[in-house]
């Protein structure tokens, strides 16, 4: 895992009660669509374009997140191509009355690909401009 005590998160959010499971812990469908989402945001600091998901690799959930939970989402890119940009994300979750007690709770690593009007790939750098 990456450092992330000096970045700061793509996003960052409060784990609410209607996000739980049977078991009490946050659905990791949730968790999933907010990487989406900081990827995405990641992405348009490379270029202010549309994005929109063509792969979750790696995608590891490595302990739970609870209703109450600061959970933050830190974004870093791996590789810049053409039309897609790859973005690994690490996911840590802060808990507890003094907010002191953070751990690593999910990573992966998620391909966006920047598109038109009309959802067709399209080159992150303008052509014409590089």
């Amino acid at each position: 895992m990456t450092d992330t005590s000096s970045k700061i998160p793509a996003i960052r959010t409060i784990m609410m009660p209607r996000d739980t499971n049977a078991l009490g812990s946050i659905f990791g469908g949730h968790i999933l669509s907010l990487l989406d989402l900081a990827a995405g945001q990641h992405a348009r600091t490379a270029a202010p374009k549309k994005y929109v998901t063509k792969i979750m690799r790696e995608v590891m959930f490595i302990a739970p997140v609870f209703v109450g939970d600061a959970v933050s989402f830190y974004c870093e890119t791996i590789k810049q191509g053409r039309t897609s940009i790859t973005i690994k994300v690490e996911v840590e979750a802060t808990r507890g009355i003094d907010c002191v007690h953070t751990i690593h709770v999910t990573s992966a690593e998620v391909v966006m690909v920047a598109v038109d009007n009309q959802n067709r790939p399209i080159p992150i750098i303008d052509e014409a401009k590089a």
